[in-house]
């Protein structure tokens, strides 16, 4: 009664907001639901307790009782991923196949070290000092973009299909590789002993990534396979739902990467091919049936992200560490996509403006939030989780509020047409 109670007070908050938001704010649903939650939690913490003593107790206790690591890790991500693994078309994936891998490894891993040692450098001249590790393992989970708010968002951009394949891809694989990272380093902060050999680091990799994409290939295959026969949108809403829910279950007792299962299944069930029976109408429900939960799911997500901030303790004390946070997350970001597009300019298009929206477009969301929240408690979990606080706000509303402008899309082609302009002359 207790959870049903508590997403019963999250979805009638969701819906008044984003009522409120519809009529007034009129900003991308997402984002007012969360701008509207924060502000209403800075209401509370400043007057709360002196003129709304219940209703500051009754909301600080429902935040309370929810463990919100577990029910976006375990819970929501999965549908949400589906959700949009679902809607991605495996042809256009196939096209930017190499920016998407690459990004989302070998950029994770550049960026966790530039914001990890530009952390532990530069916090110290406003007062705030953490052990090299722990500096580490806030580069890991602030690295990752977040899928959830990055497709939210990018639904409002009117980006270029190759440009939006090339985010998108990215947001939905870098998850798997940041949480290895982020188990790796957490555990070394925290002076559990373990290997940190590059063999069992690849190992863990390999078998966290590796077994999570299998697993969700087997499940999408195996599943599509069995619908290729149906004809009705029940049994097909009610297969992918069995595939969420038990696919994480099986991906939780394989000790893989749920995340992973979920992208790679979507992406094998939402590209139906001239084999299925199934017809067009009930394509259609099944498709609307996913952009429902993730349209819900979504909402209460960022709804959890406003109310955050009424459980953090002095968040006023470190807005200037989170400012400067910010700032060293963005230049990493610049770095990890700009460096490796120059490895890689003979085989994808990587324009200035290309890369200007694929930096801009690096959204943090509710993933960060959610790793930050599982770190132990220690004098380091608190400034931690505040300035992941403040990194992730900016970078919903800021930068999610202007990817449209910043995104182009007559300047990003007259770009591209110059550079293939420029490749054929050079091949002449």
């Amino acid at each position: 009664m207790e959870l049903y109670y508590s997403f019963s007070v999250l979805i009638v908050l969701a819906s008044i907001f984003s009522y409120i938001n519809y009529r007034f704010l009129k900003l991308p649903s997402t984002i007012g639901i969360m701008v509207i939650a924060i502000a209403v939690s800075i209401f509370l913490v400043l007057f709360g307790e002196a003129v709304l003593p219940r209703t500051f107790g009754h909301l600080h206790d429902l935040m309370n009782s929810i463990n919100f690591t577990e029910v976006l890790m375990g819970a929501m991500l999965n549908f949400l991923l589906f959700a949009g693994g679902i809607h991605i078309n495996i042809n256009d994936l196939k096209e930017q196949i190499w920016p998407v891998v690459v990004f989302s490894t070998v950029g994770v891993v550049i960026s966790t070290f530039i914001v990890g040692f530009g952390v532990f450098y530069i916090l110290p001249l406003v007062g705030i000092e953490m052990p090299l590790l722990y500096c580490l393992v806030f580069g890991a989970l602030i690295s990752p973009t977040d899928p959830v708010a990055v497709l939210s968002i990018l639904k409002q951009a009117n980006v270029s299909k190759s440009l939006e394949t090339k985010v998108a891809g990215e947001s939905l694989f870098n998850d798997g590789m940041a949480v290895v990272v982020f188990a790796v380093l957490l555990q070394l902060a925290t002076g559990v002993d373990i290997d940190i050999t590059a063999e069992s680091i690849g190992v863990l990799l390999i078998k966290e990534a590796g077994g999570g994409i299998l697993l969700g290939v087997l499940l999408g295959y195996f599943t599509s396979r069995l619908m290729r026969e149906v004809d009705d949108y029940i049994i097909s809403v009610l297969v992918t739902l069995s595939v969420v829910m038990g696919g994480y279950l099986i991906a939780k007792q394989l000790h893989i990467s749920g995340p992973l299962t979920m992208v790679a299944a979507g992406l094998f069930m939402g590209n139906f091919n001239k084999n299925f029976k199934m017809k067009s109408i009930t394509q259609d429900y099944l498709i609307k049936f996913w952009e429902l939960i993730d349209e819900i799911l979504n909402a209460v997500l960022f709804l959890f992200i406003g109310f955050e901030l009424l459980m953090i303790k002095d968040l006023d004390h470190y807005m200037i560490p989170g400012l400067i946070a910010i700032a060293i997350v963005l230049v990493a970001r610049f770095i990890s996509i700009w460096g490796p597009t120059q490895f890689m300019s003979f085989k994808s298009r990587f324009t200035p403006q290309t890369v200007k929206v694929l930096v801009w477009g690096g959204i943090r969301g509710g993933v960060s939030i959610a790793l930050a929240m599982s770190i132990p408690k220690s004098e380091y979990s608190t400034i931690i989780l505040s300035i992941t606080y403040c990194v992730v706000v900016f970078s919903i509303i800021v930068q999610g509020l202007s990817i449209g402008k910043v995104a182009n899309p007559k300047k990003i082609a007259t770009e591209e047409e110059l550079q293939d302009e420029q490749i054929s002359e050079n091949l002449h």
